[in-house]
């Protein structure tokens, strides 16, 4: 039997990408349909969103919703690979241009707690044949922007007295949980029970991440070791109880990469390709950065790379006090991202400071960041906390050692360098225990001693590109879950 899926989120790449999610939204339900589920996806009718599907109709007319006029559903086709898309219009909620989430002034929108309910409430909506020719067995959301769905498809089977579709909540990173003030609860149109401990309340607010927490039927997050960590007082973000109380409903499948996307040997957005059995091109990548950034042009300075928001919980400032050790022994730093003011300046100081062997640039480019990948021999994911990381997971298929934390998916996926993992030929890049500069710097040093060893070095580089991390074992993972809920 083919098992109908929907997955609701707030962004997907190629239409909108902020982060790691709308790269999960993209790939993982094109693994499924491969693998025979019939599977589509909700988006919140942002302006790229609209602008990048084709073949858009309307499906139907929602009315006034959540204080809204004129909302209506449309049906579209990604046309990369059609793909079947929903898109919520309602352009006083979503026609805003630049980021999704945020103002100019980078504050959260004051009315975000409507515009996200409608994506949750919608997806409720087409498990009760909103779209007369399709509706879903399992609603599955993404993040606490999809929080509520599983709430309205309970308050939806309450109404009912039946079973509707199932749901399963996926936490790609716990720290973001959609928290607002509890007197926005009224406009949401839930059973006023639900603003309960038991339900969406979380210490006298009002909390989507929790609402898909507490209503879902599985919870899945993107990692093992996240699974486990988010069990724990120190990384639970307070809501480590009802995580525990649901372990049983609750696992880590690693996320996967999109090789079609992330791959050297055909990278379309790289000048110069490369394979695990020709390295050649890799030079002339690196010598390509080394030239778009400005630093000395030398070819055996071992460059280290960032892509990453700029934020203390991707480690950065932990590997800012690491930079003069890297220069000091003749290495180089390209840092590439946005985030948190304090930190931006603080690198650009240190890249003013040492511009032959450090640069630094804001923003947030495609292109860019597969040149960075391609053209640095380590790339430095030092995180504080990672849910699952995909950096690391394109680091590996490029040949860039991936320098990581011990933490969620960084410790799923990366082997240190030890000697002993050089001697069982498990060695993929280079990992710290502690998150303090002491760890960070060992393993700095552990990635210029085994630098100075080009045929060791070679032989890890190779074996990083020889692992598999596609979506393949994890969509399987997710189509038994599903199973077994319908």
């Amino acid at each position: 039997m083919t098992i109908r899926a929907l997955h609701v989120a707030s962004e997907l790449y190629p239409l909108l990408k902020t982060g790691g999610l709308a790269d999960v939204a993209g790939a993982l339900p094109p693994a499924l349909i491969e693998r025979g589920a019939d599977v589509r996806v909700l988006l919140p009718g942002f302006p790229t969103v609209l602008a990048g599907l084709a073949d858009l109709h309307p499906i139907a007319q929602l009315g006034r919703r959540f204080d809204t006029p004129g909302v209506t559903l449309e049906r579209g086709t990604l046309p990369s690979n059609g793909l079947v898309v929903y898109v919520i219009r309602a352009d006083t909620l979503y026609d805003r241009s630049g980021n999704p989430y945020l103002d100019d002034e980078h504050v959260p929108y004051g009315d975000n707690a409507q515009r996200f309910a409608l994506l949750g409430w919608v997806a409720a909506q087409l498990a009760q044949q909103l779209d007369p020719a399709w509706s879903p067995q399992i609603v599955h959301a993404h993040d606490w922007h999809a929080g509520v769905a599983p709430a309205y498809l309970k308050a939806a089977e309450r109404q009912h007295g039946r079973a509707l579709a199932r749901s399963v909540f996926t936490v790609h990173n716990l720290a973001y949980q959609g928290v607002f003030p509890a007197h926005q609860f009224g406009q949401l149109a839930l059973p006023d029970d639900f603003f309960n401990m038991y339900g969406v309340e979380f210490y006298g607010q009002l909390s989507f991440l929790k609402a898909g927490l507490f209503y879902s039927d599985r919870i899945t997050t993107v990692s093992p070791t996240y699974a486990r960590e988010i069990q724990t007082l120190a990384q639970g973000g307070g809501l480590d109880a009802l995580l525990r109380h649901r372990s049983h409903d609750l696992s880590g499948i690693l996320n996967g990469v999109d090789y079609a996307v992330w791959n050297p040997a055909d990278d379309a957005l790289l000048d110069t390709h490369y394979s695990a059995t020709r390295l050649a091109g890799k030079l002339a990548c690196k010598e390509a950065l080394q030239k778009r950034f400005g630093l000395a042009q030398k070819s055996d300075a071992l460059l280290f790379g960032v892509v990453s928001r700029l934020t203390e919980q991707k480690g950065l400032d932990l590997l800012l006090g690491a930079v003069p050790e890297i220069v000091k022994r003749g290495g180089q730093l390209v840092v590439f991202g946005t985030g948190d003011p304090a930190l931006e300046n603080g690198l650009k100081r240190v890249a003013q400071a040492h511009p032959e062997s450090v640069a630094v640039e804001l923003g947030f480019d495609e292109a860019l960041a597969h040149t960075i990948v391609a053209g640095s021999d380590v790339i430095a994911v030092p995180s504080r906390f990672e849910p699952c990381g995909l950096t690391q997971l394109y680091a590996l298929a490029y040949g860039s050692l991936p320098l990581v934390h011990c933490v969620g998916g960084l410790a799923d996926t990366v082997a240190d360098a030890s000697l002993e993992n050089l001697a069982d030929d498990l060695a993929t890049g280079f990992v710290f225990e502690r998150f303090e500069p002491k760890g960070l710097a060992a393993a700095i040093r552990r990635a210029f001693a085994l630098y100075g060893r080009r045929t060791e070095w070679k032989a890890a580089q190779r074996r990083a590109m020889r692992q598999d991390f596609g979506w393949g074992a994890s969509a399987e993972r997710y189509l038994a879950l599903y199973r077994e809920l319908v």
